[in-house]
């Protein structure tokens, strides 16, 4: 089990969880740093400290056009609640002391978010994370990182210019432009040289309109050939497939039908509640 925060660098060299590298869409960064904004009038977490981050408050995701929340029945747009962005050696903390009070074995599954364009502000985010990690003395046999990224130099780079021994996923996602080459056998057996595991959208692996099951699973089969797990993104209750009639049906035809070894959800209880019924957990 992980908590699966996407990470994005600060002005002064911390990384924070935030979906986007913007702040527009789930703070109210417009109200209290109104001048701040650039060119293209977005906000960048890059150009804020962490002092001045602190400063905001968090909301669940709304349309930067209309206000609209993403998933409107979810918690309400509200800044009145106290929630603030937590750097990425809060989280640590965090779990560090939940695992503790709990007893049970809660890791980080993080997302190094846009390292090109981080780079081109004159980040490195690949760095930065190590650095974390090591000042806050994790070590990969603590079992307590995943690093997911969908730029696969980023992960090339992990893995053997700085020779990371964390499990390193590499995210896919259906661009077929971008990603394509992925999907393929040759491709998948590319990804096994750098990588531990694969995080496709799951509609590259299951027909979005019908449901079934694309190329004979394999995408799947051959990614387990090659060692590397599979854990597709994103399954959410309350936005299933066209296909889909429960989420329970879902969470089946992943686990059971193509065979998957994990998966990336916002209802956890609910996907937990679906394994422990088909004896998956």
């Amino acid at each position: 089990h992980y908590i699966e925060p996407d990470l994005v660098l600060t002005k002064d060299g911390e990384l924070v969880a935030l979906h986007d590298r913007t702040l527009d869409t789930t703070t109210n960064v417009k109200e209290i740093y109104p001048t701040r904004a650039r060119e293209d009038g977005r906000y960048y977490a890059i150009d804020f400290t962490v002092t001045e981050l602190k400063k905001l408050e968090v909301t669940e995701r709304f349309r930067l056009e209309t206000g609209e929340l993403y998933f409107k029945n979810r918690f309400p747009k509200n800044f009145k609640v106290g929630q603030t962005i937590p750097t990425l050696r809060e989280i640590i903390h965090f779990v560090r002391g939940l695992n503790i009070s709990s007893g049970k074995v809660t890791g980080i599954y993080a997302e190094l978010k846009n390292p090109s364009w981080h780079a081109e502000q004159g980040g490195r985010i690949e760095r930065t994370f190590l650095e974390i990690l090591n000042s806050e003395n994790v070590k990969p046999e603590d079992g307590l990182f995943i690093i997911q990224c969908f730029e696969h130099e980023t992960l090339r780079k992990l893995r053997n210019e700085y020779q990371t021994k964390l499990p390193l996923v590499q995210l896919i996602g259906d661009n077929l432009e971008v990603y394509g080459w992925m999907t393929k056998p040759e491709g998948l057996k590319d990804i096994a040289t750098y990588a531990d595991g694969v995080g496709p959208t799951y509609d590259l692996i299951i027909d979005k309109e019908t449901g079934g099951v694309l190329d004979e699973n394999l995408f799947v089969k051959t990614a387990h050939e090659l060692g590397l797990k599979v854990h597709p993104y994103t399954l959410r209750s309350d936005s299933l497939p066209k296909w889909a009639s429960s989420f329970d049906q879902l969470v089946q035809k992943l686990f059971v039908e193509v065979g998957v070894d994990g998966a990336f959800t916002d209802q956890t209880d609910k996907l937990i509640q679906s394994l422990r019924q088909l004896k998956k957990l």
